[in-house]
């Protein structure tokens, strides 16, 4: 019975949309930044676009009311439908998820910080959040490491882009003892959803105006699992001439973004070395509180931070840094062709970081997350038009 489930489980997973009839969301998002930015603030729109918001745990709640403050200091016409989902704060259910997924359906557009995911097995072995990303088909993830003017780290002047497949792979929650004290637990890689995020990243470097694309892997151990991603990656290029294409072992991946990661432009690969790489990036240009991220579908587009962590540490000490949440809801208004509001929110974020007299504890200051936010809204007010 074990096995046939598992067979199930499997077909299941092997299912998606075909390559060849994806059109992804994030195209027309992509198509809309080469549009010319407003020289003066665009008339108030006629109707209020509808996000959806889930705050998630730790300072996540906090962080979004930094967005909800700065928004309506810049009078950012967005109206958000707010939802409380978490595991470990019995704000969970299958109502609520349903509620979520609803909203976000409906609006197909959402921002959301970081929902827990406890270690203890609960008897269902998929978290939330994932859950999320495979009802949305959320496969894409994008998270532009970017460094920030004016904060200076051992590598400055990064500018590279990590894309992770984000719906298989190492997390796709197929896990099962099958005799005392032997564990088994399954990476599922298919053909499909390997060409469709090889698709993505060429697509992406290609409108962005980039140059190469790196696959990471590491097919030297894994030879059919993640063989079958390399050579998904392989035949998609071969459809790009333009676009230069490398291939990089995860772990000397992670040394080489160390010592010298100026030599990568767009990575792309598999969902458990995406999160890691997510993580080592930010890490090089200040961390988990400056790097916004975005995940889409064929339909749907979530922004949320570059590198997921809930600081639970840091609930209620108003010293979480806002700044990659506001950098993701910046990327937001952008996706929704508000490239004016899009621009004053991320400008001023900016500048206020260059100015370097209002920083949070996280970049080497003694501002709090109010502190910060204040800042960036007299800057608002100071913008020029």
């Amino acid at each position: 019975m074990m096995a046939a489930a598992l067979r199930g489980s499997l077909v299941t997973l092997a299912k998606g949309l075909s390559v060849a009839r994806l059109q992804p969301l994030f195209t027309r998002s992509l198509s809309l930044t080469s549009q010319n930015v407003a020289e003066s603030p665009p008339a108030r729109a006629d109707s209020t676009f509808k996000v959806t918001m889930v705050p998630g745990d730790g300072v996540g709640p906090e962080l979004m009311t930094a967005v909800k403050d700065v928004f309506k200091a810049a009078d950012v016409p967005v109206e958000f439908e707010e939802f409380h989902l978490s595991e470990v704060q019995n704000m969970a259910s299958e109502e609520k998820l349903e509620e979520v997924l609803s909203s976000m359906k409906n609006n197909r557009v959402a921002i959301k910080g970081k929902i827990h995911t406890p270690m203890e097995y609960k008897g269902e072995l998929a978290s939330y959040e994932m859950r999320l990303r495979r009802k949305l088909d959320l496969f894409a993830n994008v998270v532009h490491v970017n460094s920030l003017p004016g904060y200076s780290t051992r590598h400055n002047n990064l500018d590279l882009v990590i894309i992770r497949e984000q719906t298989e792979g190492e997390y796709s929650s197929l896990e099962h003892e099958s005799v005392s004290g032997v564990v088994e637990c399954l990476k599922i890689i298919t053909r499909e959803k390997s060409r469709r995020i090889a698709k993505f990243a060429f697509d992406y470097a290609t409108k962005k105006g980039r140059s190469k694309v790196t696959a990471v892997h590491k097919a030297n151990i894994m030879k059919l699992a993640d063989g079958l991603f390399l050579q998904s990656c392989a035949e998609l290029a071969e459809l790009y001439p333009k676009i230069k294409y490398e291939t990089i072992i995860i772990d000397n991946c992670c040394m080489q973004l160390v010592q010298n990661p100026y030599q990568f432009d767009v990575l792309v690969m598999p969902n458990l070395y995406g999160n890691i790489i997510d993580n080592l990036a930010a890490g090089l240009v200040g961390g988990a509180g400056v790097v916004p991220g975005e995940s889409y579908s064929a339909e749907y587009a979530v922004f949320e931070t570059g590198a997921r962590h809930p600081f639970a540490q840091a609930v209620g000490r108003n010293i979480a840094n806002p700044t990659a949440m506001l950098l993701s809801a910046s990327n937001m208004l952008r996706h929704l062709n508000l490239e004016y509001h899009s621009n004053m929110v991320s400008e001023a974020v900016k500048k206020v970081i260059k100015q370097g007299k209002v920083r949070t504890r996280d970049l080497g200051g003694y501002s709090t997350t109010s502190d910060f936010v204040r800042a960036i809204v007299a800057n608002l007010s100071h913008r020029t038009v």
